[in-house]
């Protein structure tokens, strides 16, 4: 299975910036899409950006413009930069690789990451 390792969440305030990072290792499998999701406290787990293998991306309209999802040059690294940052951002942020194509589904993803909180205070 491919571990996932993230890091970079924190706390900030609204409009601040924060970097995770998703490091992949383990045995591997021929992953299409590395996406990140997140999911606050009593909602359900959402899509928020994904790159696919052809480095086409894919965005949440609720993080377009504010979110930048980028591969490492090691490629077994992914990035999310996240600008401009408001409350309703404040989430428990998921890496994610899946086999699938870059639909932001929870339900196609097959590898999670543990999680790393991103806090955002107004």
């Amino acid at each position: 299975a491919v571990l996932l390792v993230e890091s970079g969440g924190g706390s900030v305030q609204a409009g601040g910036s924060l970097r995770l990072s998703c490091t992949a290792s383990g045995e591997t499998y021929p992953v299409y899409c590395m996406a990140w999701f997140r999911q606050a406290p009593g909602k359900e787990r959402e899509g928020v950006a994904g790159i696919d293998t052809d480095d086409r991306l894919t965005y949440a309209d609720s993080v377009k413009g504010r979110f930048t999802i980028s591969k490492g040059n090691a490629k077994n690294t992914l990035y999310l930069q996240m600008n401009s940052l408001k409350p309703e951002d404040t989430a428990m942020y998921y890496c994610a690789a899946s086999v699938w194509s870059c639909t932001l589904q929870a339900g196609r993803v097959t590898s999670w990451g543990q999680g790393t909180q991103v806090t955002v205070s107004s």
